[in-house]
């Protein structure tokens, strides 16, 4: 019987998450995405350090301000990884805005185009980058801007409903619900309540948002993110794609058993509502305190290690 990664990729794309390249030489996925921790994790290996000290050295030739060296840097080190995944996965690549952009539509925009111009330097073909953007009503309001000029959008930090149908409504390429950062919440809430397969909150949640997007015809790419273990990748076989960490691909690699497809495309169709308005968005995110909670918190940890990330390369400009 071949291992249930195998058995996975039959149903699903699989996606690696994470900036190590050995890892995903090993477990071959389709796609790649990146965030400032997994960049941050990876040029604190001896081995990827080489990438930070040519992303300096390029920043240097652009500007003699040392702020502005450091910010263009990082912008170019989050390509240069970028761009060595490409070379190991036939897919796509996500690339993320700077977290502290999340609510400014504009300058969200704005850094996103810089990063494609970048990546068009290094002569990639932008059409397998997707830009990765906080969920938040003004990066969901970007993305309706970057897709409209043919830019590819992943909408990530997804915990409600709410963000989930307005990213859609806008032409999102794809929205990256946090499976794992969900159950989080609600065990931090009552520790002793059944989590456990079907249970599970964030399984729940991403089970629901890609049945509505099929029922509704959105075409929008459902991709669940943040898993804690395998069991809540076993319950959503069979969704458009999984971003998954190296050490949960390499169990999914060593299990052998059956794997049931458990999402399956909707043959009941419905016309799709009204789109949202920002006040509608913004009050259900207000009564959804899991997801207010948990998307602030991401937010705050995506900045503060693109700060430690800064931090690191001013070291060496």
């Amino acid at each position: 019987m071949s291992s249930q990664l195998e058995q996975l990729k039959a149903v699903t794309t699989v996606v690696a998450d994470t900036g190590d390249f050995e890892a995903i030489n090993e477990y071959k996925p389709q796609d790649a995405t990146t965030n400032p921790s997994l960049i941050l994790n990876a040029i604190q290996i001896e081995k990827y350090r080489p990438l930070a000290a040519e992303a300096v050295s390029w920043a240097k030739a652009q500007s003699s301000d040392a702020a502005e060296v450091v910010t263009k840097a990082a912008d170019k080190l989050a390509v240069l990884i970028g761009s060595k995944l490409m070379e190991q996965v036939p897919g796509l690549v996500s690339t993320e805005v700077d977290a502290r952009l999340s609510f400014d539509t504009q300058a969200t925009v704005d850094k996103a185009l810089e990063l494609v111009a970048l990546y068009k330097e290094q002569g990639i073909d932008t059409s397998r980058v997707l830009i990765k953007i906080a969920s938040t009503w003004e990066g969901i309001q970007a993305a309706k801007v970057l897709e409209a000029q043919g830019i590819r959008c992943n909408l990530t930090l997804v915990f409600a409903f709410a963000q989930a149908r307005a990213c859609a409504e806008v032409g999102a390429y794809l929205i990256s619900p946090f499976v794992g950062r969900i159950l989080d919440w609600y065990k931090a809430q009552d520790a002793s309540a059944d989590f456990d397969g079907a249970n599970d909150p964030g399984v729940k949640s991403v089970t629901h948002i890609y049945n509505y997007f099929k029922k509704h015809g959105y075409e929008t790419i459902v991709m669940g993110a943040s898993f804690r273990n395998i069991g809540e990748i076993q319950e959503l076989a069979g969704c458009d794609r999984l971003t998954i960490s190296p050490k949960l691909l390499a169990e999914l690699a060593a299990t052998e058993a059956p794997l049931t497809q458990k999402l399956l495309p909707a043959t009941e169709k419905a016309e799709a509502p009204a789109a949202m308005t920002e006040q509608a968005f913004r009050w259900e995110m207000n009564e959804d305190a899991m997801a207010t909670e948990k998307l602030s918190q991401g937010i705050r940890q995506f900045a503060i290690d693109q700060e430690k990330l800064e931090s690191i390369l001013s070291e060496l400009v």
